[in-house]
C-alpha cells in the first residue's frame, strides 16, 4: 500500500448504515371519471442509470405533499443490448398512456437526465412529436442535450451542472445552472429539486429536505434488476433481514420478508420501521448477493437492488479468495478526489479510497469496485484497476479487505461528503468472503442529521 495513503481514524458512535417499470406496480388507479389535481411525474434516467437517480427526489416530492401514486420512472436498457431506440420510444408511448389512465389525468410532467434527454428530444422530434407533445404539460431537461428551441414546443426547464461544459442552453427554455455541481449531482441534489418542483407547480417547495416519518410504519418497495439492462432478475428470491447497526449482524435468524422475483423485478411494499437497518439478500441458486443501505427515514418506493447474472456481468472479473471481501460501493452523486478541501472521504476500515487518480472530477466516479487485485494481500490505492476504470462512472480500487467463512467480524464503511458540513455517514457489514458472497453498499446522495437516528 502506498505509504502516504490517507488513513482515517474516527472515534464516534456508529450508525448502520422493452423495458419499463410497469405503472400498475407503482400506483393505484383513481376512480373512473375523476381527475387528479396533481400532474403525474415521469423520470427517464441516463446511461447506466435507473430509478436510483430519482429515489431521493421522489422522497422530497412526497415530503412536500405530492402523492406517491403520482411518481413514476421509465426504465430501459441504455446499453442497447436487448432493445433498440425504436423499442424505447414505442415503450414510452405505452408508458405515458398507462400513467395518464392510472393517475386520472390527461397530462404528464417528464424529466430526462443525461441520455434520457436524448430519448426525449428524439421522442418529441419525430413525426409523431406534435401528438406526443399534447400529453406533456412540462419537461425538465437535466444536464444533457442542448437545442435551438424547446423540444416539441413543450414548456421546458433546462438544468445544467455548473462543473460541466459552460454556455449550454436550450433557447426559449428556462435555463438554470447549479453552481459547483457535477453531472449526476445535478439530477439528485436538493437545489435541483427546488427548481423542478417550482417549475412543475408554480410555487416554491415548503422544504428541500427528505422529511423523516418518525411515527408508524414506512413502506419500502422497488425492483431487483440486472445492471445495466434494467430487466428484472427473474427467478431470484429476495430476503429482507433487520440488522444491528453497529455490526451488520442479523437480529433474527428468519427474514422479515421474502419475495419471489418475476420478470418485472418488482417487490414490496415491505412494512419497515423508521431508522432501522436492513440487509437485502438476492438469492439465485447457491449465490447470495447482500445489499446494504443507510437507515430508512421515510417511505421509499424506488429502491433499486442492482445485480448481475450469476455467471456474468461486470462483477465476474473481480479476483476472489476466501480470505478477502469484495465490495461494490456506490452513491448517486460523484465522488471528488482532486478538489482539495472539497474532496469526499470514503474510508473502508479506516482507509480512504478516494483520490486524484481514481476520482478526478472529470471522471464522474459514482461507483467503486473494491477488491484485492490478484488476491496477493497487497493494496495499491493509487493505480486504478484498468478494466473498471475504463467504464463510465465506475472505477476499480485494489484494496485488501480481510474476510472469513463464516464471517467473524465487521467491515466499516465511513463517508464524509463534500457539502455535508462534516456529518458522517456510516454502514457496517459482516466481512463476507468473496468466494461465496457478493456485497453491494449504497450511500444516500444527501446528508441530514435525521439519517443518523441512533442504534437499534
Amino acid at each position: 500500500m502506498r505509504k502516504n495513503a490517507l488513513v482515517l481514524s474516527i472515534s464516534i458512535v456508529v450508525t448502520c448504515v422493452f423495458l419499463m417499470s410497469a405503472p400498475t406496480a407503482m400506483a393505484k388507479k383513481h376512480q373512473h371519471g375523476t381527475k387528479s389535481s396533481y400532474i403525474p411525474i415521469i423520470f427517464i434516467h441516463g446511461g447506466s442509470g435507473s430509478a436510483s437517480q430519482f429515489e431521493s427526489q421522489a422522497m422530497r416530492f412526497t415530503s412536500n405533499g405530492y402523492p406517491q401514486t403520482m411518481l413514476f420512472v421509465y426504465e430501459y436498457d441504455s446499453s442497447y443490448s436487448i432493445n433498440t431506440r425504436d423499442d424505447i420510444l414505442e415503450g414510452l408511448d405505452v408508458f405515458v398512456a398507462e400513467v395518464m389512465e392510472l393517475a386520472g389525468n390527461d397530462k404528464v410532467n417528464i424529466m430526462g437526465h443525461s441520455h434520457g434527454t436524448t430519448i426525449m428530444h428524439d421522442y418529441l422530434g419525430r413525426p409523431e412529436g406534435p401528438e406526443r407533445a399534447q400529453n406533456i404539460a412540462h419537461y425538465v431537461n437535466i444536464d444533457g442535450r442542448t437545442a435551438s428551441e424547446p423540444p416539441g414546443g413543450v414548456s421546458t426547464l433546462a438544468i445544467w451542472a455548473g462543473r460541466g461544459t459552460p454556455g449550454r442552453e436550450i433557447v426559449g427554455a428556462v435555463n438554470v445552472t447549479l453552481d459547483n455541481q457535477t453531472h449526476i449531482q445535478s439530477a439528485t441534489s436538493p437545489e435541483a429539486f427546488y427548481e423542478m418542483y417550482k417549475f412543475f407547480t408554480g410555487k416554491s417547495p415548503l422544504t428541500t429536505t427528505v422529511l423523516p416519518q418518525f411515527r408508524g410504519r414506512i413502506e419500502l418497495a422497488g425492483r431487483v434488476s440486472l445492471f445495466p439492462e434494467n430487466i428484472g432478475a427473474d427467478g431470484a428470491i429476495l430476503k429482507i433481514f433487520e440488522i444491528r447497526g453497529q455490526t451488520g449482524e442479523r437480529l433474527h435468524r428468519q427474514p422479515k420478508a421474502v419475495y419471489a422475483i418475476d420478470e418485472s423485478g418488482h417487490w414490496g411494499p415491505f412494512k419497515g420501521k423508521f431508522g432501522r437497518c436492513y440487509e437485502f439478500v438476492i438469492v439465485r441458486g447457491d449465490s447470495n448477493h447482500h445489499l446494504y443501505k443507510e437507515p430508512f427515514i421515510r417511505s421509499d418506493h424506488f429502491i433499486r437492488l442492482l445485480t448481475s447474472p450469476v455467471d456474468g456481468g461486470v462483477a465476474q472479473y473481480m479476483d476472489r479468495d476466501e480470505g478477502q471481501s469484495n465490495l461494490v460501493v456506490m452513491r448517486d452523486k460523484e465522488f471528488w478526489g482532486d478538489q482539495g478541501i472539497e474532496n469526499d472521504i470514503l474510508a473502508i476500515n479506516g482507509v480512504n479510497i478516494v483520490n486524484e487518480t481514481n476520482s478526478y472530477i472529470d471522471k464522474r466516479t459514482s461507483t467503486y469496485f473494491v477488491y484485492d487485485l490478484l488476491s496477493d494481500g497487497e493494496s495499491d490505492l493509487y493505480e486504478p484497476i484498468a478494466l473498471y476504470h475504463s467504464l463510465p462512472f465506475i472505477t476499480g480500487v485494489d484494496l485488501f479487505i480481510p474476510a472469513a467463512n463464516p464471517p467473524d467480524g465487521r467491515t466499516r464503511l465511513t463517508l464524509i461528503s463534500r457539502g455535508g458540513e462534516g456529518m458522517i455517514q456510516m454502514i457496517n457489514i459482516p466481512n463476507w468472503p468473496s468466494t461465496t458472497d457478493r456485497v453491494s453498499v449504497q450511500f444516500n446522495d444527501f446528508v441530514q442529521w435525521d439519517v443518523i437516528p441512533g442504534f437499534f
